[in-house]
């Protein structure tokens, strides 16, 4: 189920601005360098709790209550489950209804209803997300992240690139680290050294990681260690095409439908639950340069969709190898 509307009439500016960002959208009655002047800001809030009656009224109530509005609400219980799942876009005055009270206002909601989640953010007041992204020799995914990271479509803080393969002085990625500040670190692995103590040390303090083409298998260890999310991206010819050169095993056996799945890290290899899937036709009139093209573009598109999801709260794990994705 999901439950959508748009905002109010009594603020007629916000209408239909739902994608845009609401930092600077002020209330019709303001005046331009008025003291009380009040300022829109963009809020959002994902929540997970035992289903029953009266959720979406409280969480309605706690945000209207403050002066807030909800532009997006998205509802889901899945079939014979009784869990609740809803993700709420909301504007509201941070003079009226500051962070700290918002906070403090969602935590009450947590404990009335026996959340498992409950999860706020504000974009523009909110640190943004660190991360740390690892690669092996393929850059495409890494490159487009660096690119999308710099023109500001993705709202993170890059705050390492890991690689067990290295990356000369003279390389256009070496360069482009090195005049955003942004620290580089080869760990040459080998089977009986993956060097997972030294990553570890490196991501600790980091929101979520990314695996943007790292051809290494992080164990069961290691993701304990580390117990933050870990994203992944790798090209939809799973199962069929394992080993080297899955493309091209692909274009020899005439496959006609290429894609590339993003999903969540777990022990098991490349099960973890999906974030983003995407798929593209191509032909008989393909060859390999261009077969390998569209699949390393879907791939691009696939990681950072599925990033920008994860930064927005738009995915929720579920039932083991599932996602609810708003």
């Amino acid at each position: 189920m999901a439950l959508a509307r748009r905002v109010s009439c009594s603020l007629p500016q916000v209408v239909g601005l739902t994608n845009r960002s609401f930092n600077s959208l002020k209330f019709p009655d303001d005046s331009v360098g008025s003291p009380s002047s009040s300022f829109l800001t963009h809020g959002i809030h994902v929540f997970q709790c035992p289903d029953t009656v009266g959720i979406v009224a409280k969480l309605s109530d706690c945000i209207a209550s403050r002066g807030g509005n909800i532009l997006a609400a998205d509802v889901f219980v899945p079939e014979n489950k009784r869990v609740f799942y809803s993700r709420s876009d909301f504007v509201f005055d941070p003079v009226k209804w500051p962070r700290v009270q918002m906070h403090e206002d969602f935590l009450k909601l947590s404990k009335e209803f026996n959340a498992m989640r409950s999860v706020v953010r504000v974009p523009a007041l909110d640190p943004k997300y660190r991360i740390a992204v690892l690669v092996s020799k393929q850059d495409h995914c890494l490159v487009d992240l660096l690119h999308a990271w710099q023109d500001g479509r993705l709202p993170v803080d890059i705050k390492c690139v890991i690689s067990n393969h290295d990356r000369g002085p003279n390389t256009h990625v070496f360069r482009f680290l090195e005049r955003h500040g942004i620290p580089y670190h080869f760990l040459s692995t080998t089977k009986e050294n993956k060097r997972e103590g030294e990553i570890l040390e490196l991501v600790q303090n980091t929101d979520f990681s990314v695996l943007a083409r790292y051809m290494q298998i992080l164990s069961g260890n290691f993701l304990k260690g580390y117990g933050k999310d870990i994203i992944n991206i790798h090209h939809g010819l799973l199962p069929s095409f394992r080993g080297g050169n899955p493309s091209r095993q692909a274009f020899d056996a005439g496959v006609k439908l290429i894609g590339a799945t993003s999903h969540f890290v777990t022990d098991e290899l490349d099960a973890g639950p999906i974030i983003e899937q995407m798929v593209e036709r191509v032909s008989h009139r393909d060859n390999l340069q261009s077969f390998v093209q569209k699949s390393e573009s879907l791939e691009k598109q696939c990681l950072s969709k599925a990033i920008r999801s994860y930064c927005e709260l738009r995915v929720l794990p579920y039932e083991g190898k599932k996602t609810v994705v708003f």
